[in-house]
């Protein structure tokens, strides 16, 4: 079917293009920090489907999940090295403005009825796209209009209506957020580890796709589909459509190598513009769900990520088993309180199994017990300027030395909301020292890096900027994570 392309379908195409380029190269960033593969979400070694790494772990000696991270090249990675805080901030600032230009694009079609062009209208569409593939398949092409044979119309309705719309929903499918309050969302795609294989299989056949795409049109011919897509039809100038069409295709390049420099030499300017219009999206989409875990299962592995602190101060706590640790919860409260453990143990309790999600992208399902933060916020009786709580710790990150003692923040709307604990029982036992003992946050839908391990201070404050460097947490300021919240 001939039909003229539209400005509006022009410049979407352009700009999918831009998105998709960003997309594929932080999606390619993110996976380095876990390149690995599951379909279930216990995540136990040697059970991932695919590795994108020959790193084996040591069997007799302890290892971190952060020993299983590749750090990827700058060429294929956005922005390249051991930057997962960074990557998933142009994934999702990519991701966002690839999803408007989907919905524009879509309207165009509809306003324009360029829909015709994709949309079949006849089952017969697939016994004929089959003789489209056997004719290329011979090296010829088929005849009719070059540019939609039936092939091609099929291919790019399902890309359009059937891939794009699944890597949106395996994309939301994995955030701890959505998953923790809508327990049961996860199964829609067989897990989240599921939901994060079907992302990576979605982007392989973007790849695919696009690297077909562009021979198709060098062998239906270079000239007369650059005048299509970049004039609106090929009876125009082709040599100024090719021209044109090449300044673009170098647009992008340009965009991508900018935005690496810039990510690796001003990491956090780039940041701050990057959170101008992701993070009041993201806050007002997941901030507000909170967990209604209640799951039946237990993982048999654990990933631990993070060493023990090695500090004078633990180590005497630890010989003790922590008879003589204390909690003290101070700042903007009424009651400064200083608890022991057999006095935080005296406490309600609350036990919960839930999927902890890490932002490298493991998973594993654990038993966490301990008190409500919520209920020890009320026993401390917090004054009206207080706004958020910061979790200070004995972990003085000595992998890192200089960097300061490990700390997190959540806002009281969080603090306060369900399955929100310190847990000082993981699995039916003490909680361990790998894990964070002898307290442990656990703020169960949001992402692993929130849930400070080796707790032993509760601060509430009106403003956490003035806490470290002031972006909300320990590795929001060293590895520039994200801020205050990590729904997704």
């Amino acid at each position: 079917m001939s039909m003229d392309f539209s400005l509006g379908v022009r410049l979407t195409h352009f700009f999918d293009f831009l998105f998709l380029s960003l997309l594929v190269r932080s999606g390619i960033e993110i996976l380095g920090a876990h390149p690995k593969l599951y379909w279930r979400d216990h995540c136990s070694p040697g059970s991932e489907w695919l590795r994108f790494t020959r790193k084996k772990m040591p069997s007799a000696e302890p290892w971190t999940a952060e020993d299983e991270i590749e750090p990827l090249s700058s060429w294929i990675a956005l922005p390249g090295g051991n930057n997962l805080g960074l990557g998933r901030h142009w994934h999702f600032g990519a991701a966002t403005g690839w999803v408007l230009c989907g919905l524009v694009y879509v309207a165009t079609l509809l306003v324009t009825s360029e829909w015709r062009r994709l949309v079949p209208t006849s089952l017969s569409i697939v016994p004929d796209a089959w003789r489209a593939f056997l004719t290329y398949a011979s090296l010829h092409i088929p005849a009719g209009d070059p540019n939609y044979n039936p092939l091609q119309q099929l291919t790019y309705f399902l890309l359009i209506f059937g891939l794009a719309p699944l890597q949106i929903v395996s994309g939301l499918v994995m955030s701890p957020a959505l998953a923790a309050h809508f327990p049961r969302a996860t199964r829609v795609l067989g897990g989240r580890q599921a939901a994060r294989s079907v992302h990576f299989l979605g982007l392989v056949a973007f790849i695919v796709f696009f690297v077909v795409h562009i021979s198709l049109v060098v062998i239906h011919g270079f000239g007369a589909g650059m005048a299509r897509i970049v004039l609106g039809a090929e009876t125009t100038s082709q040599p100024l459509a090719i021209l044109l069409g090449l300044l673009s295709i170098g647009a992008v390049i340009v965009v991508n190598v900018v935005a690496t420099r810039a990510s690796l030499h001003n990491t956090s300017l780039t940041k701050r513009w990057l959170e101008i219009g992701v993070d009041p999206l993201r806050r007002l989409l997941f901030h507000h769900w909170t967990s209604r875990q209640q799951h039946r299962v237990v993982s048999s592995f654990a990933r631990v990520n993070g060493r023990p602190p090695k500090n004078e101060d633990y180590t005497r706590a630890a010989a003790t088993g922590f008879a003589d640790w204390r909690l003290r919860i101070d700042g903007l409260v009424e009651v400064p309180l200083s608890l022991s453990l057999a006095e935080l143990r005296a406490m309600p309790r609350t036990s919960q199994s839930t999927l902890h999600v890490c932002i490298q992208g493991w998973t594993y399902f654990a038993t966490w017990s301990g008190v409500s933060v919520s209920y020890l916020l009320e026993k401390a009786r917090t004054k009206p300027a207080g706004r958020y709580l910061v979790f200070h710790t004995l972990d003085e990150k000595w992998e890192r030395p200089g960097h300061g003692h490990y700390y997190e923040v959540i806002d009281l709307e969080t603090a306060r909301a369900p399955q929100v604990i310190l847990a000082y029982e993981m699995n039916g036992t003490a909680l361990p020292v790998e894990h964070g003992a002898p307290l442990r946050l656990r703020v169960e839908h949001q992402l692993g890096y929130k849930m400070a391990k080796w707790v032993d201070r509760i601060e509430v404050v009106d403003d956490f900027r003035g806490v470290g460097a002031g972006q909300g947490g320990w590795r929001d300021d060293v590895l520039n994570y994200y801020p205050s919240d990590a729904g997704i």
